[in-house]
This record gives C-alpha cells, sequence and structure tokens, in this order.
C-alpha cells in the first residue's frame, strides 16, 4: 500500500471522517500527517481554546481532570473512533500513557469540508474532470485558508460551479498593470510571477511568486481600482476565475469584518494593530497613532513580516484599499478587519 492509500484507510476509520465522498477524503489524507506523542506527552490542556480534531491511532491516551485520570482512550477501540473530548474549552486534560499515534484536523477545515461534502452535488472529480490534472489540489488549498472558513457552504459550491478555466503558454500575460479589474483568479497549474512597474523599473519590480493555489486578481475588484500589478505565466498553466460580481456577492462580502472607529479603538487597545495601507507619502502627511505602514501592493511581498497572533485592523482615506488588504490579510490566515469609512471619515 502506498502512504496515501494507508492514510485514506486510516481516516475511514473515523466518524464522521468516514461519511466523506471517497475523492474528498483523498483530498484531505494528503494533508493529514499521522504524529506521535512520547509517553507522558500532553496532547492538550483542559481549557485549551485551539479548534483541533483529535483522533487516537495507536497507545492510550489519557483523560485528566485536576490530576486524576477520568478515563482513556485507547486506538482501534469504538471509542477511538469518535474525536477526543471535542467541546471547547476542553474540559480535561490529554496526555499519553505510553507511545501514542494520533491525528489532529483543523475543526473550521473539517467543518467546511463535511457541511461542502453533503451539501454540494458534485465531487472534486467532477470539477477535475474539466481540466488536465490536479483538480482537487487547489481547490482543497482554497478550503484549507482561514478565510474560507467564513463563507457560507452554498457559496463554496456556488464560487466552484462558476469558476471558468483558461489555458495559459508560459511568458503569457494573464493580466496588465493598469487594466480594469474584472476576473478573481486561482493558479491550477504551472506558476506565475507577479510584477509591478514603477518609474525607476520600467521591466518591473518583482511582487511575488505564485504557485499552484495561489489567488490573485482580488484587489482592483474590491477597491474598484485598476490592475496595481501583472500577472505572467512561468511555466505552461492554467486559472481558474470568477467574474467580479460573482466574487463580490459570493467571496468578498462574506469574508470582510467591518468595524467603526469606536469598535477598532476598542481592538487596538487590547493589543491590535493599525495596519495602514496607504502610500508612504499619504501616510507621512497623516496617519493613526501608532500605526503602522505597508502600502497596498507591497502587502503580498511583506506579509511574511506581520504576526499571526496579533489582530489587525487595516485603514486607509475612505475604506477600498484596506478592505483590499484586509482580504489578502485574511485569505492568508490574519484576523483583519476594515475601518469602516476610512480615516478622513473620522476626522483624524
Amino acid at each position: 500500500m502506498t502512504a496515501e492509500q494507508t492514510n485514506v484507510q486510516l481516516l475511514k476509520g473515523f466518524s464522521p471522517l468516514d461519511g466523506l465522498k471517497r475523492d474528498n477524503l483523498a483530498a484531505l489524507a494528503r494533508k493529514v500527517q499521522l504524529r506521535e506523542l512520547s509517553p507522558g506527552q500532553v496532547l492538550f490542556k483542559e481549557g485549551d481554546t485551539e479548534k483541533r480534531t483529535f483522533y487516537i491511532a495507536s497507545g492510550i491516551l489519557e483523560l485528566v481532570d485536576q490530576g486524576k485520570v477520568v478515563g482513556t482512550v485507547e486506538g482501534g477501540s469504538e471509542l477511538a473512533r469518535s474525536p477526543v473530548a471535542p467541546i471547547y474549552p476542553r474540559r480535561v486534560s490529554a496526555r499519553a500513557r505510553g507511545r501514542v499515534k494520533f491525528i489532529s484536523i483543523d475543526s473550521d477545515l473539517l467543518d467546511v469540508m463535511l457541511t461542502w461534502d453533503q451539501t454540494g452535488q458534485y465531487e472534486v472529480s467532477d470539477l477535475q474532470a474539466a481540466h488536465d490534472h490536479g483538480g482537487e489540489d487547489w481547490m482543497t488549498m482554497l478550503l484549507q485558508t482561514k478565510a474560507f472558513h467564513k463563507i457560507p457552504p452554498a457559496n463554496i459550491q456556488a464560487i466552484f460551479m462558476r469558476m471558468q478555466q483558461i489555458n495559459y503558454k508560459s511568458g503569457d500575460v494573464i493580466l496588465k498593470q493598469g487594466a480594469e479589474g474584472d476576473y478573481f483568479y486561482v493558479l491550477t497549474r504551472g506558476s506565475a510571477v507577479v510584477t509591478r512597474e514603477t518609474p525607476l523599473s520600467k521591466e518591473g519590480i518583482k511582487l511575488a511568486e505564485l504557485q499552484v493555489g495561489d489567488t490573485f486578481g482580488e484587489e482592483a475588484l474590491i477597491s474598484d481600482a485598476k490592475r496595481n500589478a501583472t500577472v505572467t505565466m512561468t511555466a505552461d498553466g492554467s486559472v481558474m476565475r470568477l467574474g467580479k460580481e460573482d466574487f463580490k456577492t459570493l467571496l468578498n462580502e462574506p469574508m470582510l469584518d467591518w468595524l467603526s472607529h469606536e469598535e477598532a479603538e476598542r481592538v487596538v487597545a487590547n493589543g491590535g494593530q493599525w495596519l495602514d495601507v496607504r502610500l508612504p507619502s499619504e501616510f507621512e502627511n497623516h496617519h493613526l497613532e501608532g500605526a503602522i505602514n505597508i502600502p497596498l501592493y507591497f502587502i503580498r511581498l511583506k506579509i511574511s513580516t506581520l504576526d499571526h497572533d496579533k489582530k489587525y485592523v487595516v485603514c486607509c482615506d475612505t475604506g477600498r484599499r484596506s478592505s483590499a488588504g484586509a482580504y489578502i490579510l485574511n485569505e492568508r490566515g490574519y484576523q483583519a478587519y476594515v475601518l469602516r469609512g476610512g480615516i478622513n471619515k473620522n476626522d483624524m
């Protein structure tokens, strides 16, 4: 048996994973690893709120309440078919008695996949057949992003059904800086590069390299502005694209959280951070106290400098650019909010 077949067979032994359609289960299996605990090692503590779903594959896990063992879960038993202590916050701690092998799955991802699987009228393979190969990989990548966890399953189904496939050759330009925004794109095969032309560099500076599962083109759709960069294929490949109106209603609107100035100040006061996405010249002229500045067209390049554990309130002058910035952050697993109306509305 290959590792993939072993993983699928293993997942079939757990509930409710055994209810997933074949291809969806296979796609999930490629993203899940079998992990191991050493004797006495703690899997989670009482009061833990991290949204992870745990299954015990082998060994014995002790459930501990105030220092006393109140139960055990043994791999292969009927009890082990169900998730361990699935209620948040955790009511018990869990530690290994001897060596324990377990599986950990992002609970939001699992919920999205189960709901999509049960409400959808097609399997991943139905869409995969529409283009060359790797169909479920890019779809699973999208479903794994934190941003997609905010989108109603019916919307997710509609998004995938309304997408169109376009094939490109290496060197083809998918979208051009300065053009009107009309589509949102997902790279499904091949690779591409994002460049931005500047007065000092007509050939363009490289902002990002795109691989299968990466998305682009959303900034112009959200902010109703022209394309701020050029995307060129660096290998033969294909994209799936979603029209502007479908993008706005199905994907963008459910993904953004808007805050009033008062609400935003409370987030910042509790450890959050103002993130201003205007140009440096605008920022220098006037900005909110304590704000950091990453221009919208640089946000993909600089996103790795941000803290995944921090909440960001994204701001600009009106809210258009900041909504595009917050979308990109949310799409990549950051906690981002948009200042409603922008800083100009609040007379700052």
